[in-house]
């Protein structure tokens, strides 16, 4: 394709309560940069999202953000030490070595959103 350059890909994530999701998710890290009209920007590091303030169960329920991090061992024990499960009634899943050659573990947000936080092996 001639000339047809990319500058950036974001996802929108649902969010059931629009505040305590913008809680959320600067605990975990992420920086809000923006939040307006029903639309929250946050990123950390080169990566980035738009939380929105829309929630629809089967959208949520379907959801699956995959973030790639240098060291998924460090994350994870960090979002443990920081009592983000407990804090927000969310379940992190255990660091799993996976057969596709990543290190990984999973983090529901507090609309239902799976996280994968992974690092390549």
């Amino acid at each position: 394709m001639p000339n047809l350059k990319t500058v950036e890909l974001k996802a929108f994530i649902p969010s059931r309560d629009f505040a305590l999701s913008q809680a959320f998710y600067q605990d975990v890290g992420f920086e809000r940069k923006f939040v307006g009209d029903g639309i929250a920007y946050f990123a950390h590091g080169d990566c980035s999202f738009l939380l929105q303030d829309y929630y629809h169960p089967e959208f949520a329920a379907n959801c699956m953000m995959h973030l790639l991090v240098e060291d998924a061992a460090t994350w994870h024990a960090e979002l443990r030490r920081r009592g983000i499960a407990e804090q927000y009634q969310v379940a992190i899943g255990d660091l799993t070595q996976q057969p596709w050659r990543m290190l990984d573990f999973t983090l529901a947000d507090p609309s239902g959103v799976l996280w994968r936080i992974a690092q390549n092996l």
